[in-house]
């Protein structure tokens, strides 16, 4: 059905594992990024005849338009992810996150894509007491980056039209194994430690925090090329697997580990953020049924600790955003 692919933030966490499952799919894949975690965390396929890499910037308009002849499909991944990378440099965040983003819904509309699909976020919802937070309830943003997910949100589906399918995803966080490692979400976070420490600290421990093993985050983007334009057309779908506290996901990855290996303590926090979706949306409509557990994904990250994948895991700056932005002065 569809062609030609372009994955904004195709070298990002996510991107370095949805791109080669692309290629193996036997789609052509343009991939923009700035590439500031790696040049190399596409390697392993590089030198794919349906490949190419354009190092640059989603605000670049005359290079949006150069990327996208040909494209069919959008999946935009790029972004300044998550509160604490954001609030690093919000006017930063916001130039990246949502000024950018009518120009590139524009471009691709005029160049002739044909489905556009958005990884926003869970955390446009805020705060909710309900037990399941569903795709009809309201969005009450926090901070300033969901708030700008919500509003790209709005753009898009105002873009949504006869030839030019827009579909949103509510993603829970992602965790597990990535060529481009992120070791600043939870269950990564806590993998880290108790691997590398030999110490776990939960602060607080009973908010909730719904996550997503990477591979069946990619398995979303895979699944949302495939249906016809009617099934998804103007469709907003939550994409999690469980919702659990940061105590029990803090009792996995020790379990996992090692209980003898590892020493988990709790301190109190002011931090009470609890967040939990559902995702019976997209498996209603779309059939989409997780297939990894969180245990997995910790499985996996420890066997690449093991197998010297993640080098310096607690000190280089490639594993951590803010890290890395405030190394480089992102601007």
């Amino acid at each position: 059905m569809f062609e030609t692919i372009l994955v904004t933030g195709g070298a990002g966490y996510v991107g370095a594992v949805l791109v080669p499952q692309m290629l193996e799919r036997g789609y052509r894949v343009k991939v923009l990024d700035l590439y500031i975690y790696g040049e190399d965390v596409l390697d392993a396929v590089k030198d794919h005849p349906n490949l190419e890499q354009i190092k640059g910037d989603i605000r670049d308009q005359a290079l949006l338009r150069q990327v996208l002849l040909g494209c069919d499909v959008v999946i935009h991944l790029a972004c300044i992810s998550n509160d604490p990378s954001f609030e690093l440099d919000p006017s930063l965040g916001k130039s990246i996150n949502y000024d950018a983003f009518t120009p590139l819904v524009e471009i691709s509309k005029t160049s002739g894509v044909r489905r556009f699909i958005y990884a926003s976020s869970s955390s446009v919802y805020g705060v909710k007491d309900v037990e399941n937070v569903d795709e009809t309830m309201p969005l009450e943003p926090l901070t300033d980056y969901s708030k700008y997910k919500a509003l790209c949100e709005e753009i898009l589906l105002r873009y949504q039209s006869p030839g030019f399918t827009t579909v949103i995803v509510r993603p829970a966080t992602v965790c597990g194994y990535s060529p481009r490692q992120r070791l600043d979400v939870i269950v990564n976070i806590l993998t880290n430690h108790a691997v590398n420490t030999g110490q776990i600290k939960v602060f607080g421990g009973e908010q909730k925090r719904p996550n997503i093993h990477i591979q069946d985050m990619v398995g979303v983007y895979l699944l949302l090329l495939e249906p016809p334009d009617a099934k998804i057309a103007g469709r907003i779908f939550n994409a999690g697997y469980e919702n659990h506290t940061v105590r029990e996901l803090a009792g996995m990855v020790r379990d996992v580990v090692g209980p003898e290996k590892v020493k988990l303590t709790t301190v109190p926090t002011d931090d009470q953020r609890s967040y939990h979706i559902s995702s019976a949306k997209i498996a209603r409509e779309l059939d989409f049924c997780p297939r990894h557990i969180i245990e997995e994904a910790v499985r996996d990250l420890v066997q690449a600790f093991a197998d010297g994948r993640l080098p310096n895991s607690m000190t280089d700056s490639r594993y951590f955003n803010i890290k890395r932005m405030q190394e480089i002065n992102l601007k």
